[in-house]
């Protein structure tokens, strides 16, 4: 038996004997891995800064783009505090298991239900960011599933620790050892993707390259995006203020996040008004602008000082690049509609939003516009786990079967039919049908199984 088998039927057993663990244990072991988490800060947070250090070698030699360089620094702002925030977040939030969505009355005494429950072994694989050890580990412990975790060999060092720690709470509870599980090579990766047996969903994190050969290398469901082409539409009817406030948040707060905006679509109507006081806003902010003619043109005409070394004349694939820096493309379109189909056909599905002051074109655009989140008056950087109140984040998923956008709790379970006879003998179909007796079908209101 191979080693990879042998950590995806260690997952799949954690996950069976985890099914009768109270949910209360898991939060226990939620507050426990904090604390190992805190405890060995500083030796995590020196692993990451020797990780950091051969990333820097790597960007220097052309093999390792900046953007992937800060996703890796655990140290970077709040990351670090906002990782630990983001396990007690999960673990004040309500057990997404035992929920009934359906309940009915089949005949006297026959009851049905549908409950939520997890979903089983999860293998979710990622680049450079090292806190997704621990945002999955979270929501994975959380919502009863069992994971095995592969990171990019960049934060090696830090992912060790990480996993090291996350093994140190697990062992305070009821809590399976192998219940997380960590692997190092991608050989590993292509092994148990063959494993379906054992393993029930793959999460991939990651660039587009990563999350394309996972798809195409496997019999496991999926669940992730590959692109995040996210776009800003400033309609005919937008607020200059606002669309000045929007368009640059959602490109400068955070470049290289998969919900920044790629893209900036400008209504003809607003060339020669809102559009200058935007890009005014977006080059002060030292974004590159990659404009097509009209917009590049308008904005030759409002103003004789446009920094050439920041505009410049868009092609083709600017539109379909997901850039990852202060890099936007700009696109002039005739109307809402045709916004509409141009995102439709060109973005990644992940989130767009418009600018505008018109509810009715809000709804069209809300409507219309094919993708896991559709925004009004609102920068596409509020995509997130956290920010919707999730507590963390599994990842994006821009599919359309299970779960859609950003996937907390609730994306991480599936569900279940239970039944219960309360008749003496038990229930048997063929006590059914034409000259015998009929189903009821009559709605139980019901929270929980009462059995």
């Amino acid at each position: 038996m191979s080693s990879a088998e042998e950590i995806a039927r260690a997952a799949k057993s954690a996950f069976e004997k985890s099914q009768l663990v109270p949910g209360s244990e898991r939060v226990n072991a939620l507050h426990a891995i904090r604390r190992e988490l805190e405890s060995q800060k500083d030796e995590i947070l020196a692993a990451n800064a020797e990780d950091v250090k051969a990333a820097q070698a790597e960007v220097s030699a052309g093999r390792m783009d900046d953007a992937m360089l800060k996703r890796l620094d655990l140290a970077r702002g709040d990351k670090w505090d906002s990782m630990l925030q983001g396990i007690l977040d999960v673990a004040a939030l309500p057990d997404p298991n035992g929920k009934v969505t359906y309940a009915s009355e089949l005949d006297d005494g026959l009851e049905l239900y549908r409950v939520s429950c997890p979903i089983g072994v999860l293998l979710v694989v990622f680049e450079a960011r090292p806190e997704v050890v621990v945002n999955i580990a979270t929501l994975a412990i959380k919502s009863g599933n069992a994971a095995i975790l592969k990171g990019g060999k960049e934060s090696n060092r830090t992912t060790v620790l990480l996993s090291k720690a996350i093994s140190a709470g697990l062992s305070q509870t009821q809590l399976p050892a192998t219940y997380i599980q960590t692997i190092q090579t991608r050989a590993e990766v292509s092994s148990l993707l063959d494993m379906d047996r054992y393993i029930d969903l793959v999460i991939p994190r990651g660039s587009n390259s990563l999350v394309r050969n996972i798809q195409n290398n496997t019999r496991i469901p999926v669940m992730g995006h590959a692109d995040g082409l996210c776009s800003v539409f400033i309609d005919e009817s937008a607020d200059l203020d606002k669309a000045v406030r929007v368009a640059v948040d959602a490109k400068i707060d955070y470049p290289s996040a998969c919900n920044a905006a790629e893209t900036l679509i400008i209504h003809e109507k607003v060339l020669t008004t809102v559009w200058p006081k935007v890009a005014e806003g977006l080059l002060g902010a030292k974004v590159r602008l990659l404009c097509d003619e009209p917009s590049l043109s308008a904005l030759k005409s409002s103003s004789s000082s446009i920094p050439e070394n920041q505009v410049s004349l868009a092609d083709d694939a600017a539109y379909t690049t997901e850039h990852l820096s202060l890099t936007i493309s700009v696109k002039t379109l005739p109307n809402l509609q045709s916004a509409i189909e141009w995102i439709n056909s060109h973005s990644s599905h992940h989130t767009d939003s418009i600018v505008t002051e018109s509810d009715e074109n809000a709804s069209i655009f809300c409507r219309g516009v094919d993708s896991a989140g559709t925004f009004v008056n609102a920068s596409t950087r509020f995509a997130d786990g956290f920010r919707y109140g999730f507590g963390t984040e599994v990842g994006i998923s821009t599919g359309r079967i299970h779960a859609r956008g950003p996937v907390g709790l609730e994306g991480l379970v599936t569900y279940k039919y239970m039944m219960k006879s309360k008749a003496e003998k038990g229930h048997i179909v063929g006590d059914f049908g034409t000259g015998k007796k009929q189903y009821k079908h009559a709605p139980i209101s019901a929270t929980s199984v009462p059995f």
